[in-house]
């Protein structure tokens, strides 16, 4: 059997500009493996996965979707080995560096949550602070990558958050709401996700956005994440666009 094999222009047809999501998470997995099945060492995967980023980025844009949230670097990916981090920190920096002024010009927004205060270098801290001032005013689409990262360490920040606040008399325990709760997330201010979409075939969140989630469609490809590009997000659109999201209810049509 032949398979055939659409472009993203063939693929972008069939979308229903009616129903697209309004915010893409994504789990950018599968750098390493990559780079073991070409060959490569683990460092060129990660530089393989930066290339599938650019891409991603240019491809949400042009679809018009306004909110990509990317897991970047998570708490428990300081387990690996330190040569490794050194490197992701030095790409980090040097994707800044490289790319802030193609940001600005496609009105991309920046934002970075996550524990930035730990651990990470001053040097790439200060990169951080730089892109997110500079990009702060951009309203074509609003680019938010976790880093230094945990969906748990979150949730907990946000409840300590919650509990100085009890503490000092300003709010009341009895009038906390999911929604309320929200502004103590470090995602305040964006909406929760639609789509989240792992790549690498793997079928679990990794502590990744784990309150924001919570009824987002999953979507899991076995491509790694350095071939990713709009043909393959594109489909992750469609698959989503498949689906009926009832957010705990029921359809009338069903028994």
């Amino acid at each position: 059997m032949t398979t055939i094999s659409l472009s993203a222009r063939e693929l972008a047809a069939q979308l229903d500009r009616t129903r697209m999501p309004v915010h893409i998470a994504i789990i950018m997995d599968g750098n390493g493996r990559w780079a073991k099945a070409r060959g490569l060492s683990v460092h060129q995967g990660h530089q393989a996965g930066r290339e599938a980023l650019k891409r991603t980025l240019k491809a949400c844009v042009q679809l018009g979707i306004k909110y990509l949230t990317v897991y970047a670097f998570s708490t428990e990916n300081w387990r690996r080995p330190s040569s490794e981090v050194r490197f992701l920190m030095t790409l980090l920096e040097r994707t800044i560096d490289e790319e802030l002024d193609e940001l600005k010009r496609n009105g991309v927004r920046v934002r970075v949550i996550g524990r930035l205060e730990e651990k990470l270098p001053q040097t790439l801290i200060e990169k951080v602070r730089r892109v997110i001032e500079e990009t702060k005013h951009n309203k074509k689409l609003t680019f938010t990558v976790a880093l230094n990262y945990g969906g748990r360490a979150e949730i907990i920040d946000a409840v300590r958050a919650v509990a100085r606040e009890a503490a000092a008399g300003r709010l009341d325990p009895r009038e906390i709401t999911e929604e309320n709760f929200h502004n103590f997330l470090y995602t305040n201010g964006t909406p929760d996700p639609d789509l989240v979409i792992r790549t690498g075939g793997e079928m679990r969140l990794s502590n990744f956005l784990l309150w924001q989630l919570a009824y987002a469609e999953f979507v899991s490809t076995p491509i790694y994440w350095p071939d990713f590009d709009k043909a393959e997000l594109i489909k992750a659109i469609l698959e989503y666009q498949r689906r009926e999201r009832r957010f705990g209810g029921r359809n009338e049509m069903c028994a």
